[in-house]
């Protein structure tokens, strides 16, 4: 696999996340279990989006110094864009979690708990799958074609099923799970299960985690085959779906209240994702500048985002 990343660039990598998530697990338990403010979760956002782009300016600043100004100007770009696509993809997440959350009704104070630990859970897999990609996009370049037509049929299943709510009721891996996991029907503070192995019954908490977990492998699938398009590097890959993710949790608490207002971002998440997949289906054709696709993206996402809080959605009339 042909990558930037050496040891000092993976150690650097590495240590960064682990300070940033170790500061963030302190303030957190400093603060106790409590409802997250609005003030608080812009901040932790602002605060997450400046770290990534620090790290991407100090990679900049690294590779300008030992590779030239080329590889830093294209290696800068393609962490922007591939950084902008995850985090946008990122919300349809943070959409789902919400749902689930309103389901098993979790108490407010408990959902950063629960969103830490997916979110960690997130990062290992997602890690585990982009290596996994890498390494057969290195053997069989024809698998380009292959992500590059599901992003496209995926962006257009997204466009139909926006605006349409996901039916809780009827998901088999959450009704295999109340079927066949012991559980109690009541939340016990933060705890995930209740009682010795063997006579152990979980909570409705444990529930919930594991069910952002699978949503989040199954997003991923989704949204890391588009980073590909982007660069086939798993360094740049990693990074930016990393940064992506650690914003997650901020990123669900200022949202939370405002799902309903962005309410044609769906659809310009689709055209994201059509655009990519005809950018990957093109790509031994003509290989459309990475300047162009965050362009593009960008455009799409101020525009969605533009009309959503233009227009606003009709309300919905009682039966």
């Amino acid at each position: 696999m042909e990558t930037i990343g050496n040891l000092w660039l993976w150690a650097g990598f590495g240590g960064l996340v682990v300070v940033a998530l170790l500061v963030d697990l302190v303030l957190m338990r400093h603060g106790g279990a409590h409802k997250v403010t609005f003030k608080e979760a812009l901040w932790w956002s602002l605060g997450w989006v400046a770290l990534a782009l620090l790290f991407n300016a100090g990679l900049w600043w690294y590779l300008h110094e030992t590779a030239g100004a080329a590889l830093a100007n294209r290696v800068g770009l393609e962490f922007l864009t591939g950084y902008l696509v995850e985090k946008a993809l990122a919300v349809d997440n943070i959409f789902v979690f919400l749902m689930l959350m309103t389901y098993f009704a979790v108490p407010e104070e408990q959902r950063q708990r629960v969103l830490i630990i997916g979110i960690l859970l997130a990062i290992a897999l997602r890690a585990i799958l982009i290596f996994a990609g890498a390494a057969l996009l290195a053997h069989f370049h024809w698998l380009l074609y292959v992500f590059g037509a599901f992003l496209l049929l995926t962006g257009v299943k997204m466009w139909f099923a926006a605006g349409k709510e996901p039916d809780l009721e009827t998901n088999p891996l959450l009704r295999w799970m109340t079927a066949h996991v012991p559980f109690v029907r009541r939340y016990h503070g933060s705890a995930l299960w209740l009682g010795r192995p063997g006579h152990r019954k979980f909570t409705p908490l444990f529930i919930v985690l594991v069910m952002i977990g699978i949503t989040d492998v199954i997003f991923a699938v989704d949204s890391i085959p588009a980073i590909f398009a982007i660069t086939t590097d798993p360094f740049i890959v990693l990074t930016s779906n990393v940064f992506a993710v650690l914003g997650l949790r901020a990123m669900f608490f200022l949202l939370a209240g405002m799902a309903e207002r962005f309410h044609l971002l769906p659809y310009g998440l689709a055209i994201v994702l059509v655009f990519i997949g005809i950018k990957m289906l093109l790509i031994d054709l003509y290989k459309i500048p990475v300047l162009w696709s965050l362009g593009a993206v960008a455009l799409v996402l101020a525009l969605t985002v533009t009309l959503s809080l233009a227009r606003p959605p009709k309300p919905v009339s009682a039966p």
